[in-house]
């Protein structure tokens, strides 16, 4: 098996982009600001006891 390796240029380097984790995280950290202030308005409006 032989892997060729090419050496780019600094300008190239800087164009490459890759990964959609920031997005992704941001959207898992709103979701979860809803449900979490969901969950708060639930409780004050129906109240239940813990069993």
């Amino acid at each position: 098996m032989v892997i060729n390796i090419k050496k780019i240029s600094d300008e190239k380097l800087e164009k490459i982009s890759g990964g959609g984790i920031e997005w992704l995280g941001i959207g898992v950290g709103i979701a979860t600001l809803i449900v979490f202030i969901s969950g708060i308005i639930e409780g004050y409006t129906n109240p239940g006891r813990c069993n």
